[in-house]
């Protein structure tokens, strides 16, 4: 089992520019993540849950504040190629196979790697995704679903130390979403990954997570960090239990107290 480094975010502020003037999306945003945890940041919409992945992932410099990985700056931890990015929509290139899709990351992180062990590892884990015999499909030729499973492979593939997940299942079907969130249970489990994930599904982020960061409206701060007391593995039935309402209901609370403190803040 390979060493996975903690992640402390230390008092993130990020700030743009915009012709209006300056724009804070994230206030003084501070986490301490543990290797192999399950942390997921939910609040409303423009909150800048966004713009916190993309400063985990080092794409975007923080206005003040840090990122630290094993103790380390991100900029010295040499994190480059071991994050992976899963987005809201696949993002798969349309004329390229699944299987060929799936290689793309080891293509760019793995280049010692032959072409024939890249090939045998991207088939090992479209099969672990359940998309066995679809490697010579082209994404027009697959469901939404299997289209981010097939993205849900390229990231891990290439066993990211970190993986980042921005909605990744905001677009499919209620059925679909919980399908997919039952499968990616089931992946963690069996990998050794630190996982970051965004998402506006109050019972989703309760499902998956072992901590959540509820964020105020923008500019986003942290208004609680939740631990989830429910042990692993999990199953669709910890939904029917009182303590899942009454935390799914105590994080609404939050996020209706958001909205409203916009809609008092935007002229009519």
């Amino acid at each position: 089992m390979k060493k996975l480094p903690a992640i402390d975010i230390e008092d993130i502020t990020v700030r743009f520019r915009t012709p209006d003037g300056p724009l804070v999306a994230l206030e003084r945003i501070s986490a301490h993540i543990e290797p192999r945890s399950f942390l997921t940041v939910v609040g409303p919409s423009g909150c800048g849950k966004t713009t916190l992945l993309k400063v985990l992932s080092g794409v975007l410099t923080p206005s003040a504040g840090e990122v630290r990985y094993g103790g380390r700056p991100l900029k010295q931890a040499a994190m480059t190629g071991h994050i992976g990015y899963v987005f809201q929509r696949p993002m798969l290139l349309p004329w390229r196979t699944a299987l060929d899709n799936v290689m793309l990351t080891m293509e760019v992180t793995r280049k010692e790697v032959s072409q024939r062990e890249r090939e045998a590892e991207a088939r090992r884990w479209l099969e672990i995704v359940g998309l066995k015999g679809f490697d010579e499909r082209r994404p027009h030729e697959l469901s939404g679903g299997m289209q981010q499973r097939v993205s849900l492979a390229r990231a891990l593939v290439f066993a990211p130390q970190i993986l980042l997940m921005d909605e990744p299942f905001a677009a499919l079907d209620e059925i679909t979403r919980e399908v997919m969130q039952d499968e990616l249970l089931r992946l963690w489990s069996r990998i050794d990954t630190t996982v970051v994930f965004i998402t506006h599904s109050i019972p989703e982020a309760v499902l998956l997570s072992e901590k959540i960061l509820v964020l105020s409206a923008r500019p986003g701060r942290i208004i609680e960090t939740i631990e989830v007391p429910f042990e692993r593995p999990r199953t669709e039935a910890i939904r029917g239990l009182a303590r899942f309402a009454e935390i799914t209901q105590h994080i609404r609370q939050h996020l209706r107290a958001g909205r409203a403190d916009i809609e008092r803040r935007e002229p009519c």
